[in-house]
């Protein structure tokens, strides 16, 4: 739950109420060091009353209110993460946050492993849906007002926003993959028999963040887009080990396309 004192804080340093947020996942955070980044207002995680200094290699932490392709928007630079040995309000608490600021809309983004063997590394998912394997859920305890006690899932990322974002990979002659993100706790990377549990479910992508966020965005109101950096190929599909050093690599790789993506999208926002 974001508190008041970490509401008051940001509140009084940020130069506007922002249309969008924007999370920037593991090696994805070049766009907060934009000249629109740079132009604008940053808070650091650690300014923030509650907000810990991220621990994970490629998460700057940092919050940047910047006007971003005609938009006012605030990138997020790096997440807490469950795995981190956070509990699960601070997990989400940047959700809250932007829910009591009165955004409208937050895009999630995340690295993630492939296991639709119909995709390959380095590209661009857009989320369609998600399975929830975190073991609890964020609105477990007292109910957070005014959000509803049983928000309805049926379509957590936003379907218009979806198409948006085909349109947009359309015109920059990108492909723009579409599957079911599901999220683990981590921090160990999956099993192959639990890559291949996990392929009958029908997930095409897996990861460690994403799915709290999105489901407490969704009871404060927000619409949810959602995209996925596919930086490996989960365990088991090729006879290789996993390491975050390629999840980072394979990041920076996809790193121009990701933000040309990201760029028209905000660009041509629907209403």
């Amino acid at each position: 739950m974001t508190s008041t004192e970490a509401l008051q804080a940001v509140q009084a340093r940020a130069p506007f109420v922002p249309e969008l947020a924007i999370v920037l996942g593991s090696g994805l955070g070049a766009l907060a060091d934009s000249p629109e980044a740079k132009a604008g207002r940053s808070i650091s995680f650690t300014e923030i009353p509650g907000y810990p200094a991220p621990t994970v290699a490629g998460h700057g932490g940092r919050l940047v209110f910047c006007e971003f392709e005609g938009r006012k928007v605030v990138l997020q630079a790096g997440r807490f993460h469950f795995y981190e040995g956070h509990p699960m309000p601070l997990v989400v608490a940047p959700m809250r946050l932007y829910g009591r600021l009165g955004v409208k809309a937050v895009l999630l983004t995340n690295a993630a492993g492939a296991l639709n063997a119909g995709f390959g590394v380095g590209e661009l998912m857009a989320l369609t849906d998600h399975i929830n394997l975190f073991g609890t859920n964020p609105l477990i305890g007292p109910n957070v007002e005014p959000g509803t006690r049983f928000p309805d899932m049926t379509a957590v990322y936003d379907p218009v926003f979806r198409a948006h974002l085909q349109a947009c990979a359309r015109q920059l002659g990108q492909t723009l993959r579409e599957g079911v993100y599901l999220g683990l706790t981590g921090p160990s990377y999956e099993t192959p028999a639990e890559i291949r549990a996990f392929r009958v479910l029908g997930a095409d992508a897996v990861g460690m963040s994403t799915v709290p966020e999105a489901i407490v965005a969704r009871q404060e109101g927000m619409r949810v887009a959602g995209i996925s950096c596919l930086c490996n190929m989960a365990a088991g599909i090729l006879p290789q080990a996993l390491t975050h050093k390629e999840v980072l690599e394979a990041g920076a790789a996809a790193a121009g396309r990701f933000e040309a993506l990201v760029r028209a999208f905000v660009r041509g926002l629907p209403e």
